[in-house]
């Protein structure tokens, strides 16, 4: 359910609407919560696990509240066990509020940080994705001015390494083509305009090629990205946050989908946050929770074959 004082429930009360007798969901939270949405009885595909973990007395849609953020985390380790226990077969989560965890205690600045600390994952990545692109982000949650000296040999050929992983694994292609934006205007116009991509891209680039990865860049990232858009290239390596962002919102925030890779299952999550200032009518759109859904069941679909094929 994410923080149930955002949109989570609205988007999972429409999502039950149109899906509950095509997709079997199993939905972790505060039942009450999501009866205030309009659901009061689920359909036969659909099983809720009633946490109760919000008082009713000290709730209200749209409030940043340090038990909100508490009762997330909650429904994401029952999740959690779930999986493990192979009762469910992936995992999508709804928004949680940054500010609620800072205020909760926690130190996590997200869902993505708190499963790479839980399932033990540092190197977890990040894909953003809608059906024109796939992204991945070599930074992630980071100021803008501590992007350039953030991005080591190390974490950009992790990324990249995640990147071509995922794409056999959970998307069946045998020969991925990624393409790296740069850091700077003009991917630094050989240097000119600063020097991250001659000092650091460009030898990691040379490096995994050599290994078989067919890995191209680095490019300014208008050129990378415009590129991927045309099929070109299977996905792009963005270096900070923004620079993936913004392209996939412009294309359609409806349909983005967050896609964690390094995990021991599927993740993935709506490309919107909680939406505070929506949460207590019925505005929000389910269209990228539904996108989510979806590329979970096909990411988990498409692993167990590419795991069929090893064995």
């Amino acid at each position: 359910m994410g923080d149930p004082a955002g949109v989570g429930p609205t988007i999972i009360a429409k999502a039950i609407n149109k899906l509950g007798r095509i997709v079997p969901l199993v939905i972790f939270g505060d039942f009450w919560i999501l009866k205030k949405k309009g659901i009061s009885k689920l359909p036969k595909e659909v099983e809720f696990i009633d946490l109760n973990k919000v008082k009713p007395d000290r709730f209200s849609f749209g409030l940043v509240h340090p038990d909100n953020s508490r009762a997330a985390i909650a429904y994401l380790d029952k999740a959690i066990e779930f999986l493990k226990r192979g009762q469910v077969d992936c995992l999508v989560t709804c928004p949680i509020s940054k500010e609620g965890l800072a205020k909760a205690g926690f130190s996590w600045s997200g869902h993505t940080e708190y499963l790479a600390e839980k399932e033990n994952c540092p190197d977890l990545v990040m894909m953003l994705l809608n059906n024109r692109l796939r992204i991945s982000l070599v930074t992630r949650h980071l100021p803008l001015g501590s992007v350039p000296s953030s991005i080591t040999p190390k974490l950009l050929s992790k990324t990249i390494l995640k990147t071509n992983q995922a794409l056999k694994e959970y998307f069946l292609l045998t020969k991925p083509k990624i393409v790296v934006c740069g850091i700077n205007p003009h991917a630094s116009d050989n240097g000119v305009i600063g020097k991250e991509e001659l000092t650091i891209v460009k030898p990691v680039l040379k490096r995994l090629l050599k290994k078989g990865i067919s890995v191209y860049g680095p490019f300014p990232a208008d050129v990378a990205l415009a590129e991927a858009y045309e099929g070109r290239f299977d996905a792009a390596v963005a270096m900070y946050h923004d620079q993936a962002l913004i392209p996939l919102k412009f294309l359609g925030n409806d349909q983005g989908v967050n896609l964690t890779l390094g995990l021991p299952f599927v993740r993935t999550s709506p490309l919107h946050g909680t939406a505070f200032d929506i949460a207590a009518t019925s505005k929000a759109n389910p269209s990228s929770l539904i996108s989510a859904i979806f590329m979970a069941v096909k990411c988990s679909l498409n692993q167990k074959k590419a795991l069929a094929k090893i064995s």
